[in-house]
């Protein structure tokens, strides 16, 4: 869906849940500005029980001037209403008529949504994906101060201060936006009351440790979701805890922190691990998080979560490749496949010497561009470099344009500028003439690989991917997704 979709419409409300947080303030408030550059007169409401109550949302409110209304008995019947920062139909968002529905929302979908819909499940803050809806009408907030305050903030908060930000896209508007500063520390620094205070304390001293994997669970009542980060933050500097789950259960939502300080555990790993098919998590390596929705629950949540991050420690195979010795007999041997992918030459992009940062859903690669800077775009999308006499002896140019699409399309940027350029619009199609061997197997129980080139970062593998090992160093250790497998390998 656009924003454009939506202007054929006049008598316009915008309704966020009743309880509204600063990504629902902020979303809310990016469609209000949108619609009135476009000469509507939208309403921004929200209903439910109780009126804003939290010190950081009143600030917000005032000061950057969010034209939002408590409106409890709202009982008009308006052209088009806009559920935002929630879906049209659950519990956390009081029921209104309307002709038409559309939905804005980066929470797991968890109704039937209607035509006029953009939910994306794997971006940090609602106020991420209106932001990007309102780039693509060339209608950048950027220079607003206000609204770019408003979705900054909305951002930093449903992410825990940004230690969970996991999504490129993300990153792209943290890096776009013209933000008062001063007043992102004010809100901050009016987040927890003394009542959260406590809330932290009584969750710190009902704290349930299991030391075989040394990881603690705590529980906290319903509180703002940056106290389950504070929680989970502070109980990591425990000695003995390598890892740390905080959550709550509200009547809306389930929120969980989590945490990790040892390389053999990725926080973002198992926040998705532990929201697999109720909800949605993500994050980084040490600082993850997550929310799942009540409706969607088989069990009480507290008993999921004691299953599953017991199953997350159970489930692996931790392998280290350096000390692996993995005999190959009776192994099947395969060949590498002719393979095409893009390639672009860094040089093309910006010249020599420019310092540039790399974005792709792996995370951002930071270099100083050198003539003999290349970048692979692989079958899936990711981006590795390579050297121009390694191209040079491995692939073979197939054609100047290349034109597949990814789900997020990896960009330079100019450190100096600020200038970004699609690495799709400089790249090229070549194909592997590599012919190596490897030896592989499907495995049968998950595994997380330590590579011999990288000790301190793991490659997961499911049940069903391939552990390869190289025919000409066996301590060459590495994993191979199996939907891609086959097209890669041919077995000798």
């Amino acid at each position: 869906m656009k924003l454009k979709d939506l202007l054929v419409f006049n008598d316009i409300t915008i309704q966020c849940h009743d309880n509204p947080d600063a990504d629902a303030l902020a979303s809310g408030y990016g469609l209000y500005w949108f619609f009135k550059k476009q000469g509507k007169n939208p309403r921004f409401i929200y209903r439910g029980r109780n009126k804003l109550q939290k010190s950081n949302l009143l600030i917000m409110e005032k000061e950057l001037n969010i034209p939002i209304e408590y409106a409890p008995d709202y009982d008009e019947n308006p052209e088009l209403l806009i559920t935002v920062d929630c879906q049209y139909g659950q519990r956390n968002v009081s029921t209104s008529a309307a002709q038409n529905i559309a939905i804005i929302d980066h929470h797991q979908k968890t109704v039937a949504l209607p035509e006029l819909s953009e939910v994306r499940s794997n971006i940090g803050s609602c106020s991420t994906i209106v932001w990007d809806m309102l780039e693509e009408e060339d209608m950048s907030p950027d220079n607003d101060i206000l609204l770019s305050t408003a979705l900054y903030y909305g951002l930093y908060t449903d992410t825990n201060k940004l230690s969970e930000v996991s999504h490129p896209l993300d990153r792209d508007m943290l890096d776009s936006l013209n933000i008062n500063h001063s007043l992102i520390t004010q809100m901050s620094n009016s987040n927890i009351s003394l009542g959260e205070f406590v809330i932290t304390g009584k969750a710190i001293l009902s704290y349930e440790y299991f030391e075989d994997n040394k990881y603690l669970i705590l529980e906290a009542e319903p509180c703002d979701p940056n106290i389950l980060g504070v929680i989970s933050d502070f109980s990591l500097e425990t000695v003995g805890v390598d890892v740390c789950l905080a959550y709550y259960v509200s009547a809306s939502e389930v929120k969980f922190s989590v945490r990790s300080c040892t390389k053999e555990v990725h926080a973002d790993e198992l926040a998705a691990h532990l929201a697999d098919g109720y909800g949605g998590g993500g994050g980084h390596k040490y600082k993850a998080g997550g929310s799942m929705r009540p409706e969607k629950l088989d069990r009480p949540a507290d008993v999921i979560f004691h299953n599953r991050i017991k199953s997350y420690f159970d489930e692996y195979d931790i392998i280290y490749a350096a000390k692996a010795n993995i005999s190959t007999d009776g192994l099947n041997l395969y060949q590498k496949l002719p393979t095409e992918v893009g390639c672009l030459k860094l040089s093309d992009v910006f010249p020599v010497g420019t310092n540039v940062s790399i974005r792709t859903l792996e995370g951002d690669i930071n270099i100083r561009i050198d003539d003999d800077d290349h970048l692979m775009i692989g079958t899936m999308g990711e981006i590795y470099p390579i050297n121009e006499d390694k191209l040079k002896r491995s692939y073979e140019l197939i054609s100047d344009n290349y034109e597949k699409e990814f789900e997020y399309t990896p960009k330079v940027k100019d450190l100096a500028t600020g200038e970004k350029r699609l690495v799709t619009a400089y790249a090229k199609t070549v194909r592997s003439k590599d012919s190596s061997e490897i030896y592989a197997f499907p495995l049968k129980k998950k595994a997380k690989v330590f590579t011999a080139w990288d000790e301190e970062n793991y490659y997961s593998g499911e049940i069903g991917d391939y552990l390869a090992i190289r025919a000409d160093d066996i301590s060459d250790l590495y994993v191979i997704k199996k939907d891609v497998f086959s097209k890669l390998y041919k077995e000798i």
